[in-house]
């Protein structure tokens, strides 16, 4: 155990032998914010009373609702993010339309290509949809 004044603290290691989650998962979980271990002088990770409290309390979440740790830093992201939030909400409540200039007929090949040219630029960023409007 690594001393930090008056209260103790354990390293990563020492964590994941205590809660059952992985040294690898427990710096994921870290990673996308759901908990937030301080720091010593040399840059360990230190878990103390909160953190593993944190860690408990969200194992039973995950278990206790079915979702993953993905899920829950998602969750997470939204509540920080309100860009995010809201157009995530403004997709959640809008209804498909047909683009004007696209007869009905063709609706359905007009997507399928529009699909396509998003694959076809999966692996190079982000892709230019305007020539697709």
């Amino acid at each position: 155990m690594v001393r930090l004044a008056i209260v103790d603290a354990l390293t990563i290691h020492e964590a994941a032998e205590t809660t059952g989650w992985s040294a690898r998962m427990l710096r994921y979980i870290e990673r996308i914010g759901l908990v937030e271990p301080p720091r010593s002088g040399a840059g360990y990770r230190l878990y103390g009373p909160p953190q593993l409290q944190r860690l408990r309390t969200l194992r039973e979440l995950l278990a206790r609702h079915e979702v993953g740790l993905g899920e829950m830093g998602f969750a997470l992201r939204m509540r920080r993010d309100e860009d995010l939030s809201g157009e995530v909400e403004a997709w959640i409540e809008a209804e498909p339309q047909r683009p004007e200039h696209v007869p009905a007929a063709d609706w359905l090949h007009w997507e399928q290509t529009k699909h396509e040219r998003l694959l076809a630029v999966a692996g190079r960023g982000t892709p230019d949809l305007m020539e697709t409007r």
